[in-house]
């Protein structure tokens, strides 16, 4: 698919997932008012909306439809939501400014931005619990709840975040088999949750359920590498975050282990990688690998 027509889609598919949240989040109206406010404030401050696109994707890869796919993939969005939110708070990474505007603590307080992150991982599982699945299918509502609390528990996306405290400070080197484990248990997780779901809402077999597990590790991994080659090499504007935010805190990164060159090349042999795990799907996993493509080359 040619760049173009891929952000074509990409916007498209974003208007798909932002109407879905409208729908399931509670309206700002609703008491207590603050909350709901709070909640939506993040949730529709923008975003690439890259794991509820992913989880449709995969659902159309496993011969589904897109649509069938909404429910968990906006549930993976608030679970995406929420633990940004929590990441910005003072106690964690300190952070006033994220997607271009004020982060939930500096907008709402730090009292309302913990329970609005709370609210979002909460209702993320109500949404998902009311996946509409094929009777006949090989999984159940339960199955995809395990699935996606495994994945924000403290062995992935909660652990990774300690580990990634952890791994802040002047005296604090991580090695490469750490920093991989950090990634792999925030960004990579999730992202190959948010695939796996939509591949189990299409009832996929164990053959692509497996295929897509291979190809969401590959493709995190490298999405957090260019994360990190841009918090170096882009603007606090172009990111819509602070950036340098990774050497003032003395964070262990790719390019801090491996400089911005070695760094790029990792990235692009895990994106040849998530490529190759693509090969089971066959033409109907080309928007998955042009996604792979584009993760690659962008500039925020």
């Amino acid at each position: 698919m040619a760049t173009a027509d891929l952000k074509s889609h990409l916007k498209s598919r974003c208007e798909q997932v932002d109407s879905a949240l409208e729908s399931y989040l509670p309206a700002p109206d609703i008491r207590p008012q603050t909350i709901h406010e709070a909640m939506r404030y993040s949730v529709f401050a923008g975003g690439k909306r890259l794991r509820p696109i992913l989880c449709m994707e995969a659902a159309l890869a496993c011969g589904g439809t897109a649509e069938s796919a909404l429910a968990p993939a906006a549930s993976v969005e608030c679970i995406h939501t929420y633990s940004l939110i929590h990441d910005d708070l003072p106690c964690m990474d300190d952070d006033d400014l994220r997607r271009g505007m004020p982060t939930s603590h500096v907008k709402y307080g730090e009292g309302i931005a913990v329970l609005a992150g709370d609210a979002l991982l909460t209702v993320a599982f109500e949404i998902l619990a009311g996946t509409a699945l094929p009777t006949d299918g090989s999984y159940s509502a339960g199955d995809l709840v395990t699935e996606l609390a495994v994945t924000s528990g403290s062995r992935h996306l909660v652990g990774g975040q300690v580990l990634d405290l952890e791994g802040e400070g002047q005296d604090v080197q991580l090695s490469l088999e750490e920093l991989k484990y950090i990634h792999l248990s925030k960004t990579a997780a999730l992202l190959t949750t948010s695939l796996r779901l939509g591949g189990m809402v299409a009832d996929a077999s164990a053959e692509q359920l497996q295929a897509l597990t291979d190809f969401g590790t590959n493709l995190g991994l490298a999405f957090q590498i260019i994360d990190d080659i841009l918090d170096v090499t882009q603007s606090t504007e172009k990111l819509g975050k602070s950036a340098g935010k990774d050497e003032a805190t003395d964070k262990s990164t790719y390019p801090a282990l491996f400089g911005l060159d070695q760094s790029r090349e990792e990235a692009a042999k895990l994106t040849a990688a998530a490529h190759s795990a693509l090969a089971p799907f066959g033409e109907t996993g080309s928007c998955l690998a042009d996604i792979a493509d584009y993760l690659l080359d962008r500039d925020y």
